[in-house]
């Protein structure tokens, strides 16, 4: 059984969804991190990876999934269904890399598990030198304000460390299967009049790799590319329902 099980021998309410490929290194130290208290599960789907990041989390003691679809998106959505199946309740996002405060947890979660918000995103507000590009830190900020316009909700970032009910996750009918999945949630979330709630969050290099967007010029073109066509897409679509 798996260790988190193991610990609340019950079924898991709170699941942890982190999408992984390649991560050696920075999964088991990430797992390690979220509070037993805090999170009853830990789903990894993982993307292929060729090396030991499958059994490195297992040995972390999260469950694994391998996912049979191509995209960031796809990955989230894939764990979001399993953790659904198992009977959770709310759902944390965030990355295998060890950049994500993954110790405070409890801070995303707490709001939406107390119903005074049903969206919570971390905004990384105290960065580690070097943990960030400054083109990182202006796209999120430029698409930020862009998304404020469009739906009246100013977000200060796009980070992947965040919390929604599952229900609430359905319900906001997402379609974007690739790096332009967070900034749909947010649009669809903003639109949908959710109570969204931004905190701030210490933000760290991460602990050990490449990154699979901003470490490569090409993985940084197809990241942006997808990301723009998420925002002018999905605000004109917005725009027309309303």
């Amino acid at each position: 059984m798996l260790l988190f099980l193991q610990k609340k021998k019950s079924l898991p309410l709170i699941v942890a969804i982190i999408p992984a490929w390649n991560e050696q290194g920075a999964i088991g130290p990430t797992i390690a991190r979220l509070p037993r208290e805090i999170v009853d599960h830990v789903i990894v789907v993982d993307g292929g990876s060729t090396d030991a990041t499958v059994s490195e989390a297992r040995d972390a003691g999260a469950e694994i999934i391998v996912q049979s679809r191509r995209g960031y998106g796809a990955a989230c959505a894939e764990g979001a269904a399993r953790a659904a199946a198992l009977g959770a309740r709310i759902l944390l996002f965030l990355d295998g890399d060890g950049a994500d405060a993954a110790e405070l947890a409890g801070q995303l979660v707490g709001p939406v598990r107390d119903g005074t918000a049903d969206f919570v995103i971390a905004t990384r507000h105290q960065r580690e030198p070097g943990s960030m590009l400054w083109h990182q830190v202006l796209a999120g900020w430029g698409i930020g304000a862009l998304v404020g316009v469009m739906t009246g909700v100013r977000y200060r970032d796009m980070a992947a460390y965040r919390a929604i009910g599952v229900d609430t996750l359905h319900g906001l009918g997402m379609t974007e299967m690739g790096f332009g999945w967070n900034l749909e949630m947010q649009m669809r979330a903003a639109s949908a009049g959710l109570r969204v709630v931004q905190v701030n969050m210490p933000y760290y290099r991460r602990v050990a790799g490449q990154s699979k967007v901003a470490g490569s010029l090409p993985g940084t073109v197809r990241a942006s590319a997808r990301i723009l066509r998420t925002l002018l897409v999905l605000g004109l679509a917005l725009r027309r329902a309303r």
